[in-house]
């Protein structure tokens, strides 16, 4: 029998951000601005994952995210999972969904537009259908298909 051990540590309370593909953990760890954060943070990368191959994990002690900052992972990650820890136990597995506006993350494709030429703050709009999000900048409206953008 094949004996299971924890590749990290159990967290207490907090937010798990598990399911993220290796090559993005460092951007999901900037999208939401942890560079800056004052509670403990675990991250592993490139842990084994059946459904990945390699994956990473970020744990975030004492920190609950609101939905709307989570929602900003769906834009690189799409498929990682969030969990909600409180006393050691899952309390919410938090789907990700895409935010209907995403303001300075992406940086706009379009050479010409003011957010690369002057100090205007990049404001784009989601745009989905059923195959397809796109993402639309507010100034120029040119638009973006999700995985071509470029994260700032």
């Amino acid at each position: 029998m094949e004996e299971k051990k924890m590749q990290v540590a159990a967290l207490r309370n907090g937010t798990v951000i598990d399911h993220i593909p290796a090559h993005k953990l460092f951007k999901v760890f900037s999208i939401l601005r942890l560079e800056n954060c004052k509670e403990m943070i675990t991250v592993g990368n490139n842990l084994n994952s059946r459904t990945l191959g390699k994956k990473g994990i970020i744990k975030i002690s004492d920190r609950f995210f609101e939905e709307e900052e989570t929602n900003k992972i769906a834009l690189i990650a799409p498929n990682a999972k969030i969990n909600i820890i409180k006393e050691y136990e899952v309390v919410e597995k938090r789907p990700l969904e895409l935010p209907e506006d995403v303001r300075e993350i992406v940086q706009c494709p379009n050479p010409a537009c003011i957010t690369n030429h002057q100090a205007v703050k990049t404001f784009f709009h989601v745009v989905s259908d059923e195959n397809t999000h796109l993402l639309k900048c507010h100034y120029c409206e040119k638009e973006a298909k999700l995985e071509e953008v470029k994260i700032k």
